[in-house]
């Protein structure tokens, strides 16, 4: 298995090497190590490797070039503005000693004052070291200056992208972001060392690597099988507002290798649809839902889980309403805040990857000036088996994501998490998860971006939550939304692609009869 992240935080990856491994396949599952050092451990049955991976490709020409023009003062990018810093401070410090020195000297002599040649010639150094320093600053400011003023999103870089897009096609990516090489000069070695039999190639960093991978195996006549997971919906990713490249060029690295997929993966039944048109697949992908696993549910009390509402410092009858996941503006946390004025008595709390970020401080000066910051609570992530049971203590689970692309397209995982917590849910009316709350009965659905329609909505749950509570009760239901039902898709699609692999035990945790198909999905 390949992953472009540390796998720490990847529930989706992490829940699918244990499964497969536990599944009786031989797992590794090669990361990212985030400090440049290998890691190594255990994870159920499945090995961990987290691989160094340096990034000079992902550096782009001009960020080694002095802007001569531009920022003609500047350093060069090569190092020496933070020498020359250093090197100026040591200097200061050096003569701050110095000065020291002949003050004791002189009081000890008993001149009181320090003097002579000694004194005035430390003195004009300082002044020098001053001026030195101001110089220093100022060749920094001009070289912080020339790198944010050069971003890849001109005419020139649109004109760039375009014409590498016609001369080379899908292929263009190795102009428009070399960066993808980083990846493959870190984790191919490995794989090919390692000699799989099967490559699990999560998202669209890695589709690159695994299909490499498969070219040079068939040259020496072994064979892998290779299986793409695609985590989203590429194209419909919101770009990075300095970077014109980067959208086209990874779209162009996944198109050029998704035909060596002998198999396809995704989070839900409309991103399934959507990659079969776009890159002509011969068959619909397989939906593996990121659902919790059945030993992350409420019903599973091995270990003491944190109390959400002693956290917030709430008794159990105020109404509090729950968010828990990324913290970001268009994920429409604000809604939540503005409507809490409307909402006399209700809480909110962010559980959040990012409780001190600049977005959640926003959140808070608002509800400040609404004058009901003392009704939102930040708090911290827990572990991942125990969301749902650390969930549970709330009244109200809201997902008030904003309309893009992919989130149209698919069940977020705080969809499966509040539905097994079972949570009455208000949800905004993006396509996919509204649809299926609609068809469910399990809450109410919002315009998104609507603060009085989101105060409607849920205004009409906290009337009368039990009548969204029972929607849990349908049978199969929340069976077809756990991670067991998932896991055995993905040990089909292995089992499909690698028929002579020697008998292993069934996996464990059938789902119920008349579980629900997995149709539905989830996105990041």
């Amino acid at each position: 298995m390949l992953v472009d992240n540390g796998v720490i935080g990847d529930s989706r990856v992490q829940k699918a090497a244990r499964s497969a491994a536990e599944a009786g396949w031989d797992v590794v599952l090669l990361g990212r190590a985030p400090v440049g050092q290998p890691q190594q451990w255990r994870l159920g049955d499945a090995e961990v490797r987290l691989i160094p991976m340096p990034e000079p490709l992902a550096k782009r020409r001009h960020e080694f070039r002095r802007a001569w023009l531009r920022r003609p003062l500047a350093y060069p990018p090569s190092g020496i503005a933070a020498h020359r810093t250093q090197a100026v401070k040591a200097w200061r410090a050096d003569l701050a000693v110095r000065r020291a020195a002949l003050t004791t000297a002189a009081r000890e002599s008993g001149a009181g004052r320090p003097g002579g040649l000694p004194w005035a010639a430390l003195r004009a150094e300082e002044k020098l070291a001053g001026l030195t320093r101001k110089w220093v600053g100022l060749r920094n400011r001009q070289l912080n200056q020339a790198r944010k003023g050069r971003k890849l999103d001109g005419p020139w870089d649109r004109a760039y992208t375009l014409f590498w897009q016609r001369l080379r096609g899908d292929g263009a990516w190795r102009r428009l972001e070399p960066g993808l090489w980083d990846y493959e000069l870190a984790y191919g070695p490995v794989v090919d060392e390692l000699a799989p039999d099967l490559i699990h190639a999560n998202d669209f960093r890695m589709i690159g690597v695994g299909a490499r991978a498969k070219i040079r195996a068939a040259a020496k006549g072994r064979r892998i099988a290779l299986v793409w997971d695609a985590h989203e919906y590429l194209p419909g990713v919101q770009p990075w507002r300095d970077n014109a490249r980067w959208l086209p060029g990874n779209v162009a690295h996944e198109r050029e290798y998704v035909p060596y997929a002998d198999a396809t993966m995704t989070v839900s039944g409309g991103l399934a649809d959507l990659l079969q048109r776009e890159h002509g697949l011969a068959e619909r992908p397989a939906v593996v839902l990121n659902a919790p696993a059945v030993d992350e549910l409420p019903a599973d009390a091995g270990e003491p889980v944190p109390d959400i509402r002693a956290l917030c410092g709430i008794g159990p009858e105020t109404p509090l309403l729950v968010y828990s996941g990324v913290a970001a503006a268009k994920r429409g946390l604000g809604v939540m805040v503005e409507a809490l004025p409307r909402l006399p008595g209700a809480h909110v709390a962010f559980v959040v990857n990012k409780p001190t970020s600049a977005y959640v401080r926003g959140l808070v000066t608002r509800a400040g000036e609404l004058g009901v910051a003392d009704r939102v609570h930040l708090l911290p992530y827990v572990p991942h088996h125990q969301v749902v049971r650390f969930l549970s203590g709330a009244q109200v689970g809201v997902i008030p994501i904003q309309h893009w692309p992919n989130h149209e397209i698919a069940l977020i995982t705080k969809f499966f998490e509040y539905s097994h917590a079972r949570l009455p849910l208000v949800v905004s009316d993006v396509q996919t998860m509204a649809e299926t709350v609609r068809e469910t009965g399990q809450g109410e659905v919002f315009t998104a971006e609507d603060v009085a329609d989101f105060v409607r909505a849920v205004s009409a749950v906290l009337a009368d939550p039990e009548r969204y509570r029972a929607a849990y009760d349908r049978p199969g239901l929340l069976a077809g939304w756990t991670w067991e039902a998932q896991a055995q898709v993905l040990d089909g699609v292995y089992s499909r692609l690698l028929p002579e692999a020697p008998p292993r035990p069934a996996p464990a945790g059938d789902p119920a009869p008349g579980a629900a198909p997995t149709s539905v999905g989830v996105g990041a």
